[in-house]
């Protein structure tokens, strides 16, 4: 495996210096943005590196999926295991050469090159209506092809056509991002989001691997008090855990906790589901969150959840609704009642936020994972996963 780093003023422009130089086979694995520093920074441009792998031996390039671990999820290259991208985008491939041959019917014998192309362009509709029936919204089904349709050559295979619109995938949905943990940081998260989308029984999966897994000092706020049995419900998971928890009402009743807890490296804080439609109540919620800053001690952050079961135009307006506290994760639950992934590349598109986790049960500390952006692709493309 040949490993390789390369640097453009746009994301576009570094891939096609990885394409230039390692071939249409190369993989991106992973692309980040490098802001300048000093005195001088706001005169440069970013800089976006992107690290792209090449097989050596083999033509197409090996992904080991990432295991499903909460603790420390990566997305890793594979030592020599052709296992998952190779064996199902070969199934994708036969599945999609069968429609080609039915759906692209040329009039008249072409000449060698217009018919790859055709079958390309062939490819690239099918493969479209595959992200649309898996509930991808066409505005960003149709900026994905068009994206690839620029970087791919004419007369480009099928299976190159496949495996770029794989990686654009992937890069759409970024890299997760995962809970830290840091000496001497301590951190105060907000979990928001609609009734009933499993904010509680979340926190208690993420703070029962905090404590148990990262031996993180933590504890729990809640001002959940308008949901029956909310507080009590995660009372127990506090007394299990053997973490404090304290009820919160007011600002000052926020403040007041935060003061008590000082000593404690984490901090959740359970809210009230809030209407996205009742503008009152959501006023309300943001004056609590931005009652607080860093001169408590805590670096602020904000975990959206949301239900993967509703609709697309509904979660749209939710994140609009938000967008008012700035940047922050988004964490998807109800995996396991839903077959359509869409809205989760959806709204990593729409927000250009960070996705983290999602849940698929009620079992806690388990049902919880990073999310695995490569299955979620493979998924989308046809894929089984």
């Amino acid at each position: 495996m040949i490993i390789k780093k390369f640097q453009g003023s746009t994301e576009e422009e570094a891939i096609l210096a990885a394409r230039d130089e390692m071939g249409n086979n190369a993989v991106v694995m992973n692309i980040r943005t490098t802001k300048k520093k000093g005195i001088f920074r706001w005169f440069k441009k970013d800089i976006v590196e992107v690290t792209a792998a090449l097989e050596e031996k083999e033509d197409a390039p090996t992904i080991k999926t990432p295991v499903k671990n909460i603790q420390h999820t990566e997305i890793l290259p594979s030592d020599g295991e052709k296992e998952v991208f190779e064996d199902r985008l070969n199934n994708i491939q036969s599945l999609l050469e069968q429609q080609i041959k039915k759906e692209v019917v040329p009039e008249k014998a072409p000449e060698p090159i217009e018919e790859e192309e055709k079958e390309s362009n062939g490819c690239l509709k099918l493969v479209y209506q595959q992200l649309i029936n898996n509930e991808v919204e066409e505005v960003y089904a149709n900026q994905i092809i068009s994206e690839v349709e620029k970087l791919l050559k004419k007369e480009a295979p099928l299976d190159t056509v496949l495996s770029a619109v794989y990686q654009k995938i992937i890069l759409k949905l970024g890299e997760p991002d995962d809970f830290d943990v840091q000496e001497g940081k301590k951190k105060i998260y907000f979990f928001i989001g609609p009734t009933g989308v499993g904010k509680t029984t979340t926190i208690a999966k993420l703070a029962s691997d905090m404590k148990l897994t990262r031996k993180a000092k933590i504890a729990l706020l809640t001002s959940d008090t308008y949901r029956i049995a909310a507080v009590e419900q995660l009372r127990t998971y506090a007394n299990i855990l053997d973490i404090p928890l304290d009820v919160i009402y007011s600002e000052e009743d926020l403040k007041e906790g935060l003061e008590r807890l000082k000593e404690y490296d984490v901090i959740f804080v359970d809210t009230a589901g809030r209407s996205h439609k009742n503008l009152e109540q959501c006023d309300e919620l943001f004056r609590l969150i931005e009652s607080i800053d860093e001169t408590y001690g805590f670096e602020k952050e904000i975990c959206l959840v949301l239900s993967l079961t509703a609709k697309y135009k509904d979660l749209e307006k939710i994140c609009n609704t938000y967008s008012r506290l700035g940047t922050y994760r988004i964490i998807f639950t109800k995996l396991d009642e839903t077959s359509a992934l869409g809205n989760i590349l959806n709204i990593a598109i729409l927000t250009n936020g960070k996705i983290s986790y999602t849940t698929y049960g009620q079992n806690v500390p388990d049902d919880i994972n990073l999310i695995d952006v490569q299955s979620i692709a493979k998924q989308l493309l046809g894929g089984v996963n």
